[in-house]
């Protein structure tokens, strides 16, 4: 069941466009949100509003490594750890992140359910590494010092979110 806010905002993206087979991506991207990952129940819902099939949508779901099918933590950092990236401290940042947060080596979620770090292949930003992508947004260049600025922010953005939902 989607909440009455992406339920209008997927409503608003299906109407403009007048093949519903052009909104499956963002469809997707809207119900993924509400819990940061898809069910069998909301792949069929999304099916069922575009008229697509429940196999066709699933396939989507399946090539698109950005659509999750597990519950993920509130933020997910993706690490790329590809050869370039790798070259320029990647992989290091990588243990030294999961090390931070009380992750094994291999990444996973934290126990608060607050954050999911794994590896990526290519995160097309070789220049730029050690990079991540938090939530699908791009962060560069990082160093420990950076990764626990961001880590904080994160926090507090969550407990301030928290905190509203209990206010209201």
């Amino acid at each position: 069941m989607l909440s009455e806010v992406a339920q209008q905002e997927l409503n608003q993206i299906v109407s403009k466009y007048p093949d519903r087979r052009s909104t499956v991506l963002p469809a997707l991207h809207i119900v993924q949100r509400e819990k940061n990952y898809l069910t069998d129940e909301d792949i069929r819902m999304v099916a069922e509003a575009l008229d697509l099939s429940v196999t066709e949508t699933q396939a989507i779901v399946g090539f698109y490594s950005l659509f999750r099918q597990q519950p993920t933590g509130r933020y997910l950092i993706q690490v790329c750890t590809d050869l370039p990236c790798a070259l320029r401290g990647a992989g290091e940042f990588y243990q030294r992140l999961c090390q931070r947060l009380g992750l094994p080596p291999q990444g996973g979620t934290t126990p608060d359910g607050l954050f999911t770090v794994e590896e990526v292949v290519c995160l097309a930003a070789c220049d730029k590494a050690p990079v991540a992508q938090i939530n699908l947004e791009y962060t560069e260049q990082l160093t420990d010092e950076t990764r626990d600025a961001i880590i904080a922010e994160l926090r507090q953005q969550s407990a301030k979110a928290a905190e509203d939902g209990a206010q209201a």
